[in-house]
Parts: C-alpha cells; sequence; structure tokens
C-alpha cells in the first residue's frame, strides 16, 4: 500500500507546477505602499474627499505630504467649493514628487501618505514617480482628480494612472446633467457654445469667468470668458446646453 505522505515514493509530481509560495510563507513579505484614483466630473466632491483623507489620517498621527496642480483658487491648496481648504505644495511642470518627499528627509520629517488633488494635470512620469513611492518606500498614494478633458478624451495624467493604479474608484456623488440624467463629461463652453478645440489645460469657472490657461491656445484671456458645464453623453455630443445656461451654477476647474 502506498501512503499519500510517504516521501520514500518520490517527489510530488504537483510540486512543479506552481512556484507561489504557500500562504504562512507570504506573511514575511515587506509590505507597500498603495497607489489609489479617486475620479469623477466637476462638482462630486474629489476636493472635499482628498481633504478628509487627508484629515483622518493625520488625525491617527500619521505624517502626510499633501500636493495640488492647477487648484481652482490659482494658489497652493486643496480648496472644497464647500468652504473647506488646506495649505498644499504646488506640484510644477518639472517638479520630481520624489524630490519632494526627499525634502521632508532632510528635515527630519516622516512622510507616510501623499494627497495628490488634480492629478489629472500631473504628467505621466510623475505618476510614474508616486508609483515608485508606493512600491519603494511603502508610501501611501491617494490621487484625486477629473479622469477626462473637455474634448471628452484621457488626460495624460488620468490615463497612466489608470494604468498603474493598485485601486480605481469613481467618486460616487451624483452629478446631473442639466436634463437630469448623470453628468460625465466636462464641457467647455465660450459665448454660450461648446468649445471642441484648444488648450487642454484651460482653468475656469462653471460661471463667467477669465480664462487661465499655460498657453492660451488662441484665447485672450483680458477680454475672453469661459466656463466649464458637466453634461451627459447624449448632451455634450450635441453641444446642448439646455434652456438655462445663463443661471448654470456649477464648479470652477480651477
Amino acid at each position: 500500500m502506498t501512503l499519500l505522505n510517504d516521501r520514500a515514493a518520490g517527489p510530488d509530481p504537483t510540486d512543479a507546477l506552481s512556484s507561489v509560495p504557500a500562504a504562512g510563507s507570504r506573511r514575511g513579505t515587506p509590505p507597500v505602499g498603495r497607489l489609489k484614483f479617486c475620479y469623477g466630473p466637476m462638482d462630486c466632491g474629489k476636493s472635499t474627499l482628498a481633504l478628509q483623507i487627508d484629515h483622518n489620517h493625520a488625525r491617527q498621527g500619521r505624517r502626510g505630504l499633501v500636493l495640488v496642480r492647477h487648484d481652482r483658487s490659482g494658489a497652493p491648496q486643496i480648496s472644497s467649493r464647500i468652504g473647506l481648504s488646506r495649505q498644499a505644495v504646488e506640484v510644477g511642470e518639472d517638479t520630481d514628487v520624489r524630490d519632494l518627499v526627499r525634502q521632508e528627509w532632510a528635515r527630519g520629517q516622516h512622510v507616510d501618505y501623499v494627497v495628490v488633488d488634480e492629478a489629472q494635470f500631473l504628467s505621466s512620469g510623475q505618476v510614474d514617480q508616486l508609483a515608485e513611492l508606493a512600491d519603494e518606500v511603502e508610501i501611501d498614494v491617494y490621487c484625486f482628480g477629473i479622469a477626462t478633458d473637455f474634448r471628452s478624451r484621457l488626460f495624460p495624467g488620468a490615463a497612466r494612472l489608470f494604468e498603474l493604479a493598485d485601486e480605481l474608484q469613481p467618486v460616487q456623488v451624483e452629478v446631473l446633467c442639466w436634463c437630469g440624467l448623470p453628468g460625465r463629461f466636462n464641457a467647455r463652453v465660450l459665448d454660450g457654445e461648446v468649445v471642441r478645440e484648444g488648450d487642454t489645460v484651460v482653468v475656469a469657472d462653471t460661471e463667467q469667468s477669465v480664462v487661465e490657461s499655460s498657453a492660451l491656445a488662441g484665447f485672450e484671456a483680458e477680454n475672453t470668458t469661459v466656463r466649464y458645464q458637466v453634461l451627459c453623453r447624449r448632451h455634450f455630443r450635441s453641444g446642448d446646453l439646455g434652456p438655462v445656461t445663463g443661471r448654470h451654477g456649477q464648479l470652477r476647474l480651477t
């Protein structure tokens, strides 16, 4: 009779089927940080959620680094449309976010987590740097931003986050189009018409406001007003802004 646990019978042929270690031996693997991307259209509460995440972690004694790229206020801060705000470090076009963490270390400050608002404006390389911080330094990274631009195309930063993030979470606060259907698309409106060409980064209000842009792409800042309006796909495609476009009180994209 051959016993199942009789090693004298020779090696178990199933040993070669998998090189994955047993569950118990995985416990010795060092933990790594998480890269999370929370996304949604304007007015869904992304900045509010970013501030809440920072508050919750700080309340437990964790030390965070709060970053932003093109906040609606024009200042280096995360500002929510419900009136909350917090000072942040502005991420420039050429900023290496790893250096920002190193600077905190040089000051003797530990960094447990990073919060990034308006993460859609990051470059693909900067998102790679955030992933490196999560993997190599075991820092939790929370990114918040819009997925698509006014043309309904993915921002470079958002696209890279979709490719690399450990967790993708749409913000659950529903934003409605003027017709009552869920709104997903951030239409750029100039003089009452939906604009489909121009600079990708144009910071403006959902009400009439002066354009702020890295390259105005034909717009004249001193005499041009632009706003954004959240629309469903049908009305984004048709450019229909609804019957009361002059009184839409939606959010700033800045």
